[in-house]
């Protein structure tokens, strides 16, 4: 008994001998040695919202780094502040198989020209991602989903480091979506939720969708006040009574006849919006010089330029935007000009170089937001953000080749040298605006 009592004390000592050293030698490992500390450690973000309308494959958990998750919490606190002045359009229509089940919108057709004579001599076919898209420039995030929380995060801190204070989300109602894309109204709660966080307002770019009147359109308004309304990134445009009211770009407005549009949007129209909750700030298009009187009949409250490229339309010619302000200043209406940073659409309408306008290294776009200025607007929207189809993006590109496909990109400057202009007009554009109220 005693020898077995020896036996067992000198196991235990020897077992908490071997204890002791292992505790040792794990405190003498530095921190990089530590798996649970290392830099490449991985934090996990949470999966979008499963849309109930689309078969999806199964998604992989998207990760990034530790110290990439913590720098974007606290980005927003060194970035310029947002020009609530200062609007962009902004596309939600991207997608990829990991969050979307395939690409979407990347793998655009090439559109046949009009006259069949001419589209003869082109090709067409779709692209097919990831190193083939439907654009002249190549994304820095690649060919990405709108679906993507990490995408979300990294667009609104573009926007903010560009200064621009609102999203113009391009939008079509319920159910509905355009000829190459999915449905997009179930993204808006991520991206007002994305851009509330970086203290950015989000207002409704309405696309001409099929069957649009007056009366769908009541119907349409109403839903999104209802449902987006109360959301802390709901624009809204405070007029010169003091009211605060929501504000919509209507795409293609002249689609609907003046008189369509009245029943909308004048006081004693069958489904007039005036002097109920569902009021707001209607922003037409203007394409050709006739359709302001259009506008002023058909009873919107502003217009707006869209195009990005300079001599396209009376609308988006530089040299004609004093004469509209004029114009607007004498109507009582909003006059929102439109800025690019240049065009190209031959990866989608490889017949329509004559419309290409170069950036000239960023010229052409100083160029734009020159002559914006100059014609004193209450409000200056950026084409665009994020429409890569056409090459008005000022989102980060990269430079790329594929095969003999050399993509187009921001060389000799830095990728974000388009939010960097934004960003010092923004700023000029609000001195300008302060001078004028003096």
């Amino acid at each position: 008994m005693a020898r077995f009592r020896r036996k067992s004390c000198c196991a235990l000592i020897a077992l908490a001998l071997a204890v002791f050293i292992i505790t040792v030698i794990l405190k003498s490992l530095s921190p990089e040695d530590n798996i649970s500390s290392s830099h490449f450690a991985l934090k996990l973000i949470p999966p979008p919202k499963e849309d109930t309308n689309l078969i999806l494959s199964p998604k992989p958990v998207q990760m990034i780094p530790v110290e990439k998750a913590e720098r974007m919490e606290n980005d927003s606190q060194d970035l310029p502040e947002p020009n609530y002045n200062v609007h962009a359009f902004y596309y939600v229509w991207y997608g990829s198989p990991q969050f979307d089940g395939k690409y979407v919108h990347w793998d655009h057709p090439l559109l046949p020209h009009w006259d069949p004579k001419v589209a003869a001599s082109y090709s067409t076919g779709r692209h097919q991602p990831p190193e083939d898209i439907g654009a002249n420039f190549y994304p820095a995030l690649g060919p990405y989903s709108s679906r993507d929380p990490a995408v979300l995060e990294e667009h609104m801190r573009q926007l903010r480091m560009a200064a621009v204070g609102v999203l113009a989300v391009s939008w079509y109602p319920r159910s509905m979506k355009d000829d190459n894309g999915e449905e997009i109204d179930n993204l808006l709660p991520l991206i007002l939720d994305a851009a509330d966080k970086y203290q950015l307002k989000v207002v409704f770019h309405i696309e001409p969708y099929k069957g649009r009147d007056d009366a769908n359109m009541r119907e349409n308004i109403q839903y999104i006040v209802d449902r987006y309304g109360n959301h802390a990134a709901f624009y809204k445009y405070k007029t010169s009574t003091g009211k605060l009211l929501p504000l919509y770009y209507i795409y293609d407005s002249y689609l609907q006849t003046p008189d369509v549009w009245a029943q909308l949007l004048k006081p004693n129209g069958i489904s007039t919006v005036r002097n109920t909750p569902y009021d707001g700030i209607f922003i037409a298009l203007l394409v050709e010089e006739r359709h302001k009187k259009d506008i002023l009949t058909a009873g919107f409250d502003g217009l707006y330029t869209y195009f990005a490229t300079n001599g396209f339309t009376y609308g988006s010619s530089h040299h004609n935007w004093r004469t509209i302000k004029t114009f607007c200043d004498y109507n009582d209406l909003v006059f929102i000009p439109s800025v690019g940073p240049g065009y190209i659409d031959t990866s989608i309408r490889p017949w329509n170089a004559q419309n290409t306008r170069n950036r000239i290294n960023g010229k052409y776009y100083e160029t734009a937001f020159n002559a914006a200025v100059d014609a004193r607007p209450q409000i200056i929207s950026i084409t665009s953000f994020n429409e890569w189809h056409e090459g008005t993006q000022i989102e980060k590109a990269i430079p790329k080749t594929w095969g003999k496909t050399v993509y187009l990109d921001y060389l000799p400057h830095k990728p974000t040298v388009y939010l960097e202009i934004t960003q010092k007009w923004a700023r000029k554009f609000s001195e300008e605006q302060k001078k004028w109220l003096e």
